[in-house]
């Protein structure tokens, strides 16, 4: 087995190689003049099963490209099977049409990765669990629900805590790790007026008293977030917390959220956290390498890997 990595999110690839006790394959992946991503595989990978660590983050062009050539490269290399690792599927909230002459370019970039050459898909989280029938090669969609579980047991009284979606969308999700902690559910009713900005306008459930969590897959501009924390304490919460996989925080994220009244947010390493996200008062990172180092290795086994979330 070999471990690639791009250049999106190398401290994950190398905690994920340190958590399987192998070192990252030597891959050279740098650009000419004019921005052209070159790739070089610098060591032998003929006949082996190889796994490509690259989340499709900002941004997201770069290091898809990144990918496409890198796993053009193995293939040319003659690799024997080939396993794209997206902790982060970029375009994944494009995976509709929600007006006339818009794309679908999830679909697309599922495309072009399964054209690329990879014979695999091992991602966290999926915005859209219908994103899996957009390739057409095996892909294994994990969930960071035990991690965060974990954490919100090592963190929270569990005989006060309420989980809350921040919007209807999400209530599966959050449904599924209010059942693993044994809390209730309660769910933000918003209306969004225009991409990136949203308005609280009710609260489903009954908050008062309640130590409350907000359960989300993405976060980016955490206008939703703010929003929704502030009409919980409204409503009677005791403090507001919010566990979000993927800590996309573009523009000014982070700044809205370290002035917000969120008592932590705590996001997985899936995105490779900058500097503002490690220095914030109030944001956190939980590491999900042991998760992917064991499906990558179940994987790489052909071992059970769903049987890493009964």
């Amino acid at each position: 087995m070999k471990l690639v990595s791009g250049n999106s999110n190398r401290p994950l690839a190398e905690a994920i190689a340190a958590y399987l006790n192998i070192p990252l394959a030597k891959c050279l992946v740098r650009r000419f003049a004019d921005m052209e991503v070159f790739v070089e595989i610098e060591e032998n990978v003929r006949g082996e099963d190889v796994f490509v660590v690259q989340p499709t983050s900002f941004p997201a062009n770069d290091h898809l490209m990144e990918l496409l050539i890198i796993i053009d490269a193995l293939k040319r290399a003659s690799a024997d099977r080939i396993t794209a690792v997206l902790p982060y599927y970029g375009y994944a909230r494009q995976d509709r049409k929600p007006g006339p002459r818009t794309p679908i370019s999830a679909k697309l970039v599922a495309d072009l990765i399964t054209r690329a050459g990879a014979d695999r898909v091992l991602t966290l989280d999926l915005h859209a669990g219908q994103i899996q029938g957009f390739f057409d090669i095996p892909t294994d969609n994990l969930f960071s629900a035990p991690a965060m579980v974990r954490d919100i047991k090592d963190n929270f009284d569990l005989n006060n805590v309420l989980v809350v979606s921040p919007d209807v969308g999400g209530v599966v999700r959050a449904r599924g790790l209010a059942k693993r902690i044994g809390a209730p559910l309660a769910i933000v009713d918003k209306r969004r007026e225009r991409a990136g900005e949203s308005e609280v306008m009710n609260i489903i459930g009954e908050v008062d008293g309640m130590s409350c969590i907000l359960v989300d897959d993405i976060v980016d501009s955490g206008g939703t977030l703010c929003n929704a924390a502030d009409a919980l304490l409204e409503k009677g919460a005791t403090d507001v917390s919010a566990y979000i996989t993927h800590g996309v925080l573009s523009g000014g994220a982070v700044a809205r959220i370290t002035s917000s009244q969120l008592k932590a947010l705590v996001v997985t390493d899936s995105i490779q956290a900058t500097e503002a996200v490690r220095v914030s008062r109030n944001i956190r990172v939980l590491s999900v390498a042991p998760l992917l180092g064991e499906a990558i290795g179940r994987t790489s086994r052909a071992e059970s890997v769903s049987s890493l979330f009964h």
